[in-house]
């Protein structure tokens, strides 16, 4: 009897499934039913002998199987899509799907990027994950993306890492602060109360690595997922905070912002795109990963929260 075989259906459902955490969820983005995608997980698990899912409670857990098998799917998404663009390539044609993940404050300066590269291909589709630090780093882990752009790559990874635009984080204080003007110790900040991005962004990442190597400990009064909403509170008098140079604009006076004069400020973490050294980059990747490498530094309007 001829051996069974996987198809591409099938382990679309099952990645699908595996994104989702849930059989429902995914026959609704499929347009299945949910029977349909029962029968097909079960197929799959027949083909293979060994169960992809299981019950922990009421949650749903990839097995030891289901992994492995989440990890071909993602390597040969990969190197479809690395065929795809070649054979577009073939036919002379600029067209594709790019997928980048971003940390939420690159979206300050990336646009004017992304912009000029789909103007010059005007084809090629282009789907972004703007998140923290954390979810990015979980993203790049599963390989779910092409690109990404972080200012700490994590150092637990087999990465290539470009480095591509300064970045620089300041600290700020409301304009009319008694800080203006004076040059700061790090210990006199010890004395103020901070409003800072939330733990498992990329900016908390870089000040609290920096803070406990000085054996300095902040007062954070509040953290916050949006910078926005961090200049607004300090400008409003609420505490002082630490903001990439990207976050405030060119003019943060004009916000009632000051950036201060403190002693090992601003601290310096370029702004990098990264990918797993083992990834099959496809040809539009690989054309925005040139064209970022090659660009002049830029700034512009932030993407929407």
């Amino acid at each position: 009897m001829p051996r069974r075989r996987i198809t591409f259906r099938q382990l679309e459902t099952f990645s699908t499934v595996a994104r989702l955490n849930s059989f429902t969820r995914a026959a609704e983005e499929l347009h299945l039913t949910q029977p349909a995608v029962s029968i097909q997980i079960r197929q799959i698990s027949e083909t293979i002998g060994l169960p992809l899912f299981e019950q922990n409670g009421r949650e749903m857990a990839l097995t030891s199987a289901g992994t492995e098998l989440l990890a071909t799917v993602r390597r040969l998404d990969d190197v479809w899509n690395r065929f795809e663009s070649a054979i577009d390539g073939l036919k002379g044609l600029k067209r594709g799907k790019l997928r980048i993940g971003l940390e939420m404050t690159s979206k300050y300066f990336l646009p004017r990027m992304l912009g000029a590269f789909c103007q010059r291909y005007p084809e090629i589709a282009i789907e972004l994950e703007i998140a923290n630090r954390e979810k990015i780093v979980a993203r790049l882990r599963d390989n779910e993306d092409d690109l990404y752009v972080m200012s700490h790559p994590p150092v637990d990874m087999d990465l290539v890492i470009r480095p591509f635009l300064s970045n620089e984080y300041v600290v700020v204080a409301p304009i009319a602060h008694r800080t203006v003007g004076r040059r700061l110790t790090l210990h006199d900040l010890a004395e103020e109360s901070f409003l800072l991005r939330e733990v498992g962004s990329g900016s908390r990442h870089i000040i609290d690595e920096h803070m406990l190597a000085s054996g300095v400990h902040l007062k954070v009064r509040l953290s916050l997922a949006s910078n926005e909403a961090i200049r607004e509170l300090v400008s409003s008098g609420m505490g002082l905070a630490v903001l990439s140079r990207h976050a405030l604009g060119e003019h943060p006076e004009r916000d009632g912002l000051a950036i201060l004069d403190v002693e090992g400020f601003p601290l310096k973490q370029p702004w990098s795109v990264v990918h797993l050294r083992n990834k099959v980059l496809s040809l539009p990747a690989q054309a925005f990963l040139d064209e970022l490498l090659n660009s002049e530094p830029a700034t512009s309007g932030p993407l929407p929260e």
